[in-house]
């Protein structure tokens, strides 16, 4: 195990190695340059594109900085090239925001996909098994951004309450406790909205999967043996059907930096993937590199630990 262990970590720094150096070269290989003159700009002038290079070490070549980039962010002295402030510090801030959407989106999916799944392959070609296809397929089709603003409609116009931002404009000094439901009311809607297609996808992934297992040699053999119907779709069935969900719980992590970019753009939500566009458009070269960086660091822990929880629930698995 703790061989294992060590292999899979040295496996996984050498990926983020070349992760890292890809993620750099295709940056500065990006037709363009932060640095270059705006002849419409008259205070943009050579000799402040000069100083902007050298204070950013943009004269040296590449390789140096690589080096001088990944120091600078391993000690924390990597700055926004947009406004001069602490790239990690920013990210925190974000991440912070971007936490709550990701924390409550994650657990409607997985809370509503699994009920909906295992209900739909237990009733296959009944009334509810078509419903749940028939929405699923619905809910996949409609564009995050349409169906974003249908729900902004319904709830502006039905209930009268604001849904931008993370809380009310003006809200003003009231108590701790009614500024706490104006967060929780501003959170609502673009979780839901996070969570629809994560629902839509990951129930039919769960039907597919119990109608798999339910095909088996050894469920058909339970029931014949007169077992329950219950149990044999809850405790034979589904605990089989479920392995495969171990290894997609760690690739949920990368959600906590990429968020939603649309849905933090219509819902004014300052979080880590409306930072990451923003940094795109204004070519922020460090920011686009951290949450890079901090995103291939999240996929790769991700992978180590479904790996190692797929030892753990599956005997069969041998190192």
């Amino acid at each position: 195990m703790i061989s294992f262990i060590a292999r899979s970590a040295f496996q996984k720094m050498v990926t983020l190695f070349f992760v890292s150096v890809v993620s750099f070269l295709i940056i500065h290989l990006a037709p363009g340059s932060p640095s270059q003159v705006d002849p419409l700009n008259p205070k943009f002038t050579p000799e402040m594109v000069e100083r902007f290079r050298q204070e950013f070490h943009l004269d040296k070549p590449l390789h140096i900085q690589y080096l001088l980039f990944y120091r600078n962010l391993f000690t924390g002295r990597t700055v926004s090239w947009k406004d001069n402030r602490s790239v990690l510090g920013k990210i925190g801030e974000r991440f912070l925001n971007s936490l709550p959407l990701f924390i409550v989106g994650t657990l409607l999916t997985w809370t509503l996909s699994f009920p909906v799944g295992i209900r739909s392959a237990i009733e296959r070609g009944g009334i509810y098994d078509r419903t749940a296809t028939f929405l699923s397929y619905l809910l996949i089709s409609i564009p995050g951004f349409f169906f974003a603003y249908i729900l902004i409609i319904f709830v502006v116009t039905k209930f009268h309450v604001p849904v931008i931002g993370m809380q009310t404009f003006g809200l003003g000094t009231t108590s701790s406790l009614h500024v706490f439901m104006d967060r929780i009311w501003h959170l609502l809607l673009p979780s839901v909205l996070g969570a629809t297609g994560g629902v839509a996808v990951l129930s039919r992934y769960v039907r597919s999967q119990m109608l798999e297992v339910e095909g088996q040699d050894y469920i058909r053999t339970a029931r014949a043996k007169g077992l329950p119907a219950e149990q044999v779709h809850y405790r034979h069935a589904l605990r089989n059907a479920l392995l495969p969900f171990v290894t997609m719980v760690g690739l949920i992590l990368p959600g906590l930096i990429g968020g939603s970019v649309i849905i933090e753009s219509i819902f004014s939500w300052p979080g880590m993937g409306r930072m990451a566009y923003e940094a795109i458009l204004a070519r922020d070269y460090p920011v686009i590199l951290t949450v890079n960086f901090i995103s291939a660091v999240l996929v790769l822990a991700g992978t180590f630990v479904s790996d190692i929880l797929y030892m753990v629930v599956d005997p069969r698995i041998r190192l």
